[in-house]
């Protein structure tokens, strides 16, 4: 949960609420007295992202993290396919970049445009098949991501399908990926305000009738979990 906008002297109280990011790249301290360094990965959209974008380098904003869980290590060997669409590809670079040895990996980024792809460089140098899909067709295959990740699966080795992006997109996703008897887990982004379990604001509706917090149960989920009808 990042704070919008740079701490200074004076308070800063509107925007009220951070902002829940993915951690798009994580950096190792170098020594026992150094820190790590943490990356995100955001599009400017409204006034907190705007704030964030305007902060300088060097200055210091509130960050209260890790939250939440992280997807599941693929198992070595296996093959997989992570599915990233608009700033949801945030939250897949580091399983595509940490993956065991010997792991298959297909990368499926979409976006609505080439100029809307975020770190394209960063997924490149990745060691993983990479598919573009944008709806303009200005990069790679014109349409959705759906569209290869069928191909994908028609193949039948696939062991895990990983996903992360607008709410329509990871629901389409999950329901291909059950169609093939395959399991599909997804990334939610629900809105947060708090980040960990208490103001209830970004509860998700589960089949039995119940709800899960995103930020606390989360936000990455078995997508067999998720009543996907009762998400905005």
């Amino acid at each position: 949960m990042l704070s919008p906008g740079e701490v200074t002297n004076v308070r800063r109280d509107d925007p009220l609420l951070p902002r829940p990011m993915a951690v798009f790249r994580q950096r190792p301290a170098s020594g026992p007295e150094s820190p790590s360094d943490v990356e995100v990965l955001y599009k400017v959209e409204g006034r907190g992202t705007a704030l964030l974008a305007e902060a300088r380098e060097g200055a210091r904003i509130r960050l209260v993290g890790p939250l939440g869980r992280p997807f599941p290590t693929p198992r070595p060997g296996a093959r997989v396919v992570v599915v990233g669409g608009g700033t949801g590809i945030a939250s897949v670079y580091g399983l595509a970049a940490e993956a065991p040895s010997g792991s298959r990996s297909t990368l499926i980024l979409g976006a609505r445009s080439a100029t809307d792809l975020m770190a394209r460089a960063d997924f490149e140098a990745l060691p993983a098949i990479l598919q573009f899909t944008t709806e303009d067709g200005s990069l790679g295959e014109k349409g959705l991501v759906t569209a290869p990740l069928e191909r994908a699966l028609a193949e039948g080795d696939v062991d895990t399908v990983y996903c992360c992006g607008p709410t329509p997109m990871m629901r389409a996703c999950a329901e291909r990926a059950a169609a093939a008897g395959v399991t599909c887990v997804v990334s939610l982004e629900n809105n947060m305000a708090c980040g960990f379990g208490v103001c209830l604001g970004c509860a998700a509706p589960r089949p039995a009738g119940d709800y899960a917090l995103v930020c606390r149960d989360g936000p990455v989920f078995d997508a067999s979990e998720i009543q996907w009808d009762g998400l905005p």
